[in-house]
């Protein structure tokens, strides 16, 4: 008896759930890695107290311990999330005729890019339960507001017998709102046009997957898109989870304008675009060689 495409996601020793995990894994620690530097100086760059009091360019392995133990586990959230929910929609659409639900074939190509846009929106806000505090971390650390990623953590659980329990798990999910509102549209700019452009190169090889370096090359194209558009909300996203006291993001918007001016807004867009397209590239190539290596060895 053939197996269902819900089942075959979640089964077998190198099922796509697995493939996308351990791909997820890899992809995720490669990039973050590999383009630290750039994302140290881009947040310097957003902090409200500036480039050279926040470290300028010494120290721009700073916070990188908590990258090595979030990163990981986030991306694999991610991408799991992602590839069982762009898999559910799917099924959903597709009726026991074979046809799509809604039953014409112009919209199969509209109905997979508002799949992968709910798909990614829901792998952003799964592997965010990791990433924000992840963030936190680092982001304070590449500020200089402590020498380490750990002394941050330790400054932050200090503050127990102040602020108690939930106080500091309010302080370690800084920002939450504003990373979810940041994440989600980006990643529902940037996989729709990612998967779109697969598709169209699937389509012009008459294949089933396309290469590492072209996922690469589409993932680079795709990250520099959703980057410029969204650098205003990475901005303001810095700037809440720098800030000395929490505070609503409205309240900030109001203080960045009044302070800096709508041109701070636009704050470290050169470097945002630069680390996003390149962490692209390295992140869906990397994910796309590993999942294609997976698939070679089943």
């Amino acid at each position: 008896m053939s197996s269902s495409p819900s089942s075959t996601f979640y089964s077998s020793n190198l099922s796509p759930f697995k493939r996308a995990l351990l791909a997820g894994a890899l992809a995720g620690t490669t990039v973050d890695l590999s383009l630290y530097p750039i994302d140290t100086l881009k947040t310097r760059l957003q902090s409200s107290t500036g480039f050279a009091a926040s470290g300028g360019f010494r120290g721009i392995y700073a916070g990188v311990g908590s990258v090595l133990i979030g990163s990981a586990p986030g991306a694999a959230l991610f991408f799991v999330t992602y590839e069982g929910f762009k898999s559910q929609l799917q099924i959903l659409r597709q009726p026991s005729n074979g046809r799509i639900a809604g039953g014409e074939d112009e919209v199969r190509g509209l109905s997979k890019s508002v799949d992968h846009m709910l798909a990614a929106s829901a792998g952003e806000i799964a592997a965010c339960a990791v990433r924000v505090p992840t963030e936190v971390i680092k982001q304070r650390a590449q500020a200089a507001q402590q020498p380490s990623s750990i002394a941050v953590l330790r400054f932050i659980l200090a503050r127990r017998s102040d602020i108690g329990v939930v106080g500091v798990w309010r302080e370690m999910y800084r920002g939450w709102g504003i990373t979810i509102m940041r994440e989600v549209p980006f990643t529902a700019i940037q996989f729709p046009l990612w998967e779109g452009m697969k598709a169209w190169r699937r389509r012009q090889i008459a294949q089933t997957e396309v290469s590492a370096l072209e996922s690469g090359a589409f993932g680079s194209v795709a990250g520099a898109v959703a980057a410029a558009l969204t650098t205003p909300l990475d901005v303001l996203k810095t700037r809440l989870m720098l800030a000395q006291k929490r505070q609503s993001a409205a309240s900030m918007v109001v203080e960045i304008w009044k302070t800096s001016g709508p041109r701070a807004f636009l704050s470290g867009i050169g470097p945002r675009i630069m680390w996003i397209s390149a962490g692209g590239a390295i992140f869906l190539g990397t994910y796309q060689w590993a999942y294609n290596s997976m698939i070679d060895i089943t």
